[in-house]
């Protein structure tokens, strides 16, 4: 899973969840269409909050959310 974007990333692992974007959205609080631009690479610089959110939910460290770590690292 090296060299995947954030949006990818975040993509990847929403569907391994089964959650719809608008479900994501609604957990971290934010509209569809902001995880529909992160997914999508329109958000090149997220703020770290949203980032911290993200990961939380997915249930994913941030270093692998961002590419930090190879592994998925998964928390739960």
């Amino acid at each position: 899973m090296e060299g995947l974007t954030l949006g990818e990333r975040i993509a990847l692992v929403r569907r391994r969840r089964k959650l719809t974007q608008r479900t994501l959205a609604a957990q971290i609080g934010c509209q569809q269409s902001d995880i529909h631009r992160l997914e999508a690479g329109l958000v090149t610089d997220p703020h770290a909050s949203r980032v911290v959110a993200l990961a939380k939910a997915l249930q994913v460290s941030t270093d692998w959310l961002l590419g930090l770590k190879a592994g998925m690292d998964e928390m739960a």
